[in-house]
């Protein structure tokens, strides 16, 4: 079989969901649609984020890193779809690949770890309210925002050159919609076991202790939620933690599914509608999730169109 990856000349071709060619345009519609919600909602909650002061506070901090993230997630992915999708083109070349690899795994292993730090602050919040501006001080935040960067992009580049070190055999075909990972895997010609060790072991560090983490935090949060007496407290408490773990929910969930399965398993016709889910679906839901139940973010929202039409 031809070894192909020592040439950055050589390119795949990318099927995406041509081999359902009657979902193509239903596809398209629908993601075009998503795309730029996800854009638009993304977008407001960092406008809205850096306009009101009473949103200068560390979760609103960290929300605008997510919300970012978000807007760099789906743009990595999804222009690459639509034309996939017109059937326009469907090649990428090696080094484009490679770069597409590099930061879909950078920008999912860095918001792994800001969801760590969202948990933190939410167990600061509840469990020490008296305490919690001496905490989660400005320095902390940034310093916490820029370790889950720097952490972020040091597992994607570990992976990645794992990946290229790979000698890829077979047709030029990727069964998927962008350059994922166990589809760069299926493609391998030769034994890959010492390989896929090492990306697991670095898959469980970024996915599952994160996790696990996050998991023990609102374990104490849930407790200190239930020493409350007041109504109201348990209330707030819940609002504000139960956007962030339902978040949480759905990222792991997926991430999971995705890369902590052995190669043989999986699916790549399934692989391509859950990725469809963490790549498009979820960055549109964080926006909704997190100001559906915001008062402070509505009340934000209404104030920013009074002042336009005040201007006006």
């Amino acid at each position: 079989m031809e070894n192909f990856n020592t040439s950055f000349g050589e390119g795949f071709i990318l099927v995406g969901f041509s081999d359902c060619p009657q979902l193509e345009l239903i596809l398209f519609i629908y993601i075009s649609i998503f795309y730029s919600l996800t854009l638009f909602g993304n977008t407001i909650i960092i406008i809205l984020s850096r306009l009101d002061p009473r949103l200068h506070t560390p979760m609103y901090f960290f929300l605008c890193h997510l919300s970012f993230l978000d807007l760099c997630y789906t743009t990595s992915t999804v222009p690459q779809l639509l034309i996939n999708l017109s059937g326009l083109d469907r090649t990428i070349s090696y080094g484009g690949c490679m770069a597409q690899l590099f930061i879909v795994l950078a920008l999912g292993s860095i918001e792994s770890m800001l969801l760590v730090v969202m948990a933190f602050d939410r167990y600061a919040a509840v469990c020490r309210p008296l305490h919690y501006t001496t905490i989660m001080h400005p320095l902390l935040c940034q310093s916490l925002a820029i370790a889950a960067w720097v952490g972020g992009l040091m597992n994607s580049l570990i992976q990645t050159s794992l990946m290229m070190a790979m000698p890829l055999c077979g047709l030029h075909y990727l069964n998927h919609f962008f350059c994922e990972m166990p589809v760069f895997l299926k493609l391998a010609c030769e034994d890959t076991g010492g390989t896929e060790a090492k990306m697991f072991v670095a898959r469980v560090i970024i996915i599952v202790v994160p996790a696990a983490l996050i998991l023990g935090s609102y374990a104490h949060i849930a407790q200190a939620v239930l020493r409350m007496k007041s109504m109201a407290g348990r209330r707030k408490a819940f609002g504000t933690c139960g956007s962030h773990l339902l978040v949480v929910c759905l990222f792991y969930g997926s991430a999971m599914y995705t890369y902590l399965q052995p190669t043989g398993s999986y699916s790549e016709r399934e692989g391509k509608f859950v990725a469809l889910f963490y790549t498009i679906i979820i960055p549109m839901l964080n926006p909704l999730i997190y100001t559906l139940r915001n008062k402070d973010m509505k009340g934000a929202f209404w104030k920013v169109l009074e002042r336009g039409r005040d201007r006006e």
